[in-house]
Formats: structure tokens, C-alpha cells, sequence
């Protein structure tokens, strides 16, 4: 009986430390979601230096955009639909920024997943 207890809290605890996290974002507002240091808004992504998807969904009724950036340079730039969800390829050392349009908010998740190897 004290091994299951000891599986559950162990299920319990590697849920509550998955990346995943709900944001609001004002209108207007940028937020940096992957990379590290000054600059670093929300999320840590777990698998930063190494290739990844990151997961991106519209929780709003309201579009807003996503970029792509390495070391200043912009990689691309994605409009992510009201309700829509999208897997994001990140490559190592790129990072995921968060683009609310001027006129208006939204409500985000993020979560990271890594890419499986066969």
C-alpha cells in the first residue's frame, strides 16, 4: 500500500512541474516565453539549448501573434486564431515571443514538449 501512495505523489508532483501556464496578455504587450535571463517574462522552457515543439493555445476570442527570434534575428511570425492551437517548432536557441494586438487581449497556454528520437 505505501508504494502506491508513493506512485501517486510522484504523479501528483511531475504534473505540477510541467511548463504549462496560462497567460494573460494585455493589449499590446510582448512577452518572451523561452530563453533565459533579463528579459524572461513567463515560462522557462525546460528543453531550451535543444530542438522542441512548443505548444500555443488561443484561449481567447481574439487573435494575437507569436514570433520567432535567435539571438535578435527574427526566424518568423504566426497569427494564432481565436480557440486555435498550434505546435510550434522551436530549433535550439530560438526563442517564442508573445504578441498581443493593440486593440486587444488575450488569454494564452503554453506548454513544451520535446522532440522524440526513434
Amino acid at each position: 500500500m505505501r508504494k502506491f501512495y508513493v506512485c501517486c505523489l510522484i504523479l501528483l508532483v511531475a504534473g505540477a512541474l510541467q511548463a504549462q501556464t496560462t497567460f494573460k496578455l494585455d493589449p499590446n504587450q510582448t512577452m518572451l516565453m523561452t530563453g533565459k535571463g533579463v528579459g524572461q517574462d513567463a515560462t522557462i522552457n525546460p528543453y531550451y539549448g535543444k530542438d522542441c515543439y512548443a505548444l500555443v493555445e488561443n484561449l481567447s476570442s481574439r487573435p494575437f501573434s507569436v514570433r520567432i527570434q535567435k539571438a535578435g534575428v527574427l526566424i518568423d511570425t504566426l497569427t494564432i486564431a481565436k480557440k486555435e492551437f498550434k505546435n510550434i517548432l522551436l530549433l535550439a536557441g530560438q526563442e517564442l515571443y508573445l504578441d498581443a494586438y493593440k486593440e486587444f487581449s488575450a488569454k494564452v497556454r503554453v506548454d513544451y514538449r520535446p522532440i522524440e528520437s526513434n
